[in-house]
C-alpha cells in the first residue's frame, strides 16, 4: 500500500471539527499557501473553477472575528451572547481563517456558454465549493492543523467585502478558522454501513 493512500485514509478518518484552536508559529503563510495549492486540484463541473479563496491571518484574522462578533451582538439575545462570544473566541484564538467565495461572474459566463445547463450551474458551483472546502480541510488535517467549517454569511458579507476590498461578484460561502488543535473532539456516531451503501 502506498504512503499516499495511507495518509489519505488517515486524514479522512481523523478529520474532525476542531472549534477551539490556538496560535502556533509553525503554521505560516507559506505552509498554508502550499496546502491550498494542493486543495485547488479539487474538481469543478465543466472545469469552471468558480471558487475563490481569501486567507486572513494575524491582525486581519482577529479583525475578521471581531466583525463576526459585533455583527452577532445585535442579533443574538443578550442572555445568549456570552456563550456565542466564547464560541467565537475559540476561532479567534487560532492562526487564521480561510474564506471561501464563489465568483458569480464565472457562473454567469458558464450559463451563457452552455445555456442548456443554465439552471444547473449554481448547484454545480456549490458542489465545487464543497469539494474545495473538503480538500482544504483534508490538507490541513493531514498536516495536524485543526479546523472547522463555519457559516456566518450572509450577515457579514457586506462588511467583509468592504474591509478587504473583495469584488462585488464574489459570494461568500463559508469560513474555516484554523490553528493548532486546542480541544479533543467528542465521539462521532455513524449510521450502519448497510443502511447507507447498497450494492447490486
Amino acid at each position: 500500500m502506498s504512503v499516499t493512500t495511507t495518509n489519505l485514509k488517515e486524514a479522512i478518518i481523523n478529520r474532525r471539527s476542531i472549534r477551539k484552536v490556538k496560535k502556533n508559529e509553525n503554521i505560516t503563510k507559506e505552509r498554508i499557501s502550499e496546502l491550498l495549492k494542493t486543495a485547488l486540484y479539487a474538481p469543478t463541473s465543466f472545469n469552471m473553477q468558480s471558487g475563490r479563496i481569501v486567507v486572513v491571518m494575524e491582525n486581519e484574522h482577529d479583525k475578521f472575528w471581531d466583525i463576526v462578533k459585533e455583527t452577532l451582538r445585535s442579533r443574538v439575545p443578550a442572555e445568549n451572547f456570552e456563550a456565542t462570544a466564547e464560541r467565537l473566541q475559540g476561532f479567534r484564538d487560532g492562526v487564521g481563517t480561510v474564506l471561501f467565495f464563489e465568483n458569480q461572474k464565472t457562473i454567469q459566463t458558464m450559463q451563457e456558454n452552455a445555456p442548456s445547463y443554465k439552471e444547473q450551474f449554481p448547484f454545480w458551483s456549490h458542489q465545487g465549493s464543497a469539494m474545495l472546502q473538503y480538500a482544504t480541510w483534508m490538507s490541513l488535517t493531514a498536516e495536524g492543523i485543526g479546523a472547522s467549517l463555519q457559516h456566518y454569511n450572509p450577515i457579514i458579507d457586506d462588511e467583509v467585502k468592504q474591509t478587504w476590498d473583495i469584488p462585488a461578484e464574489w459570494s461568500l460561502v463559508a469560513q474555516m478558522p484554523f490553528g493548532e488543535p486546542n480541544e479533543q473532539p467528542g465521539e462521532r456516531t455513524f449510521l450502519p454501513f448497510e443502511d447507507v451503501v447498497k450494492f447490486y
